[in-house]
C-alpha cells in the first residue's frame, strides 16, 4: 500500500497530471480558457502518429514471435469480452436503460490511447522497460468492443441489424485507428533508422505536447461533469471507478499468462482498464443515436480517465511489479 501511495504521489506531481488538473479546475471555475478545436485536433494527430511510429520501430527491432501474436489475439478477445462484463455490472449497479448500458459497455471494452501514453510515461520515469508492440495491441482493441455493444443491443433491446455500410466505415476507417495503424506500419517498415531520422520531432517534444493535450482533456472532462449532474447518479459514478479495476484485473491476468515483462503487464492492464472517448463515441453516434452521450462520455472521460491517471496507473504498476518479480 505504501508503494502504491508513493507512486500515486509522484504521479500526481508530474507535469501531465497537473496539466489535466489545471484544465479540470478551470472548467469547474467556469473560466473562459479554451484550446481551439483545430489545435486540439492537431495535438491528437501528433500524439497518435508519434505513438504508432515508435511502436512500429520497436516491433521492427524486436521481430515477430509467438508472444506478439498471442498478445494481439488476447487483446482482441478482451476487447470483445469486457463489454459483456460491463453490461452485467451496469444492469446490477444502476438503473440505466438497456440501450445506454450497452453504449457505456462498449466504451470500456475499447481503450484510451492517452491513458496508455500516461502509463508509458510513468514506466519511463521509473526505469521500467516494456514491449514496444503493445501499441499494436492497443490498435487491435479499438474495434471489437463496438461490435460487442451492438450485439448486446440486438439481443437485449430488439436493436435489429445496425451493421450497415456507414457503421462499418466508421469502425474500420475511424481516423484515430487509421492514423495509429498507419504510423505503426511506417515505423515498422523504416525501423530504428527511420525513428532516428525524425526523433527530434516525435521524441523530444512528446511530453510537452501531451501536457497541452491533457490540459484540453481536463477542460472537456470538467465541463462534461458540470453538465451531466442530473444523470451521473452515485451508482453510475461508482461504476466508473469499479469497472477499470475489473477490466484491469483481466488485463493483468492476460499479461502474466503471456509472460510479458513488468512494463508489458502494466500496459496490458492499463489498456484493459481504460475506456475510449474518441473512437467508440464516434461509432455510437452512428450506431446508437438514441443512447445518451452525456452518460457514456462523462463516465469514460470525466470519471474513469482521471481515476486511471491519478490512482489506477500507480496501482497497476505496484501490483505488476510484485507479481512479475516475486
Amino acid at each position: 500500500m505504501e508503494n502504491i501511495l508513493a507512486l500515486a504521489a509522484d504521479n500526481l506531481g508530474s507535469p501531465i497530471i497537473l496539466s489535466f488538473a489545471l484544465g479540470l479546475a478551470a472548467a469547474f471555475a467556469r473560466s473562459d480558457l479554451t484550446v481551439p478545436e483545430a489545435v486540439a485536433k492537431g495535438l491528437s494527430i501528433y500524439l497518435l502518429f508519434a505513438i504508432g511510429f515508435k511502436g512500429g520501430a520497436a516491433v521492427a527491432a524486436h521481430g515477430l514471435d509467438t508472444t506478439l501474436v498471442l498478445a494481439l489475439l488476447s487483446g482482441g478477445v478482451l476487447s470483445f469480452a469486457i463489454p459483456f462484463i460491463a453490461f452485467g455490472l451496469l444492469r446490477v449497479m444502476t438503473n440505466l436503460s438497456t440501450l445506454d448500458a450497452a453504449a457505456v459497455a462498449g466504451h470500456y471494452g475499447s481503450i484510451s490511447i492517452v491513458t496508455f501514453v500516461a502509463a508509458t510515461s510513468v514506466l519511463n520515469s521509473q526505469g521500467i522497460a516494456s514491449e514496444g508492440y503493445m501499441v499494436a495491441v492497443a490498435a487491435v482493441m479499438e474495434a471489437p468492443a463496438i461490435l460487442a455493444a451492438l450485439f448486446l443491443v440486438s439481443r437485449t433491446a430488439g436493436g435489429g441489424d445496425r451493421m450497415d455500410s456507414e457503421l462499418w466505415r466508421e469502425i474500420l476507417l475511424n481516423g484515430s485507428i487509421v492514423l495509429l495503424v498507419g504510423a505503426f506500419a511506417i515505423g515498422w517498415i523504416t525501423g530504428e533508422e527511420g525513428l532516428a531520422s525524425i526523433s527530434s520531432f516525435i521524441v523530444a517534444p512528446f511530453q510537452g505536447v501531451l501536457c497541452l493535450f491533457l490540459l484540453d482533456m481536463g477542460l472537456v472532462a470538467g465541463r462534461g461533469l458540470r453538465q451531466a449532474r442530473g444523470v451521473m447518479t452515485a451508482p453510475v459514478f461508482a461504476f466508473g471507478v469499479v469497472m477499470p479495476l475489473v477490466g484491469g484485473t483481466l488485463g493483468l491476468a492476460a499479461g502474466l499468462l503471456l509472460g510479458l515483462s513488468t512494463g508489458g503487464v502494466v500496459l496490458f492492464t492499463t489498456l484493459a482498464a481504460s475506456a475510449s472517448y474518441i473512437a467508440v463515441p464516434a461509432a455510437m453516434r452512428v450506431a446508437l443515436p438514441e443512447a445518451n452521450p452525456s452518460i457514456y462520455l462523462t463516465l469514460s472521460l470525466g470519471v474513469t480517465f482521471p481515476f486511471n491517471l491519478t490512482l489506477g496507473i500507480p496501482i497497476y504498476v505496484a501490483v505488476a511489479s510484485v507479481l512479475t518479480q516475486g
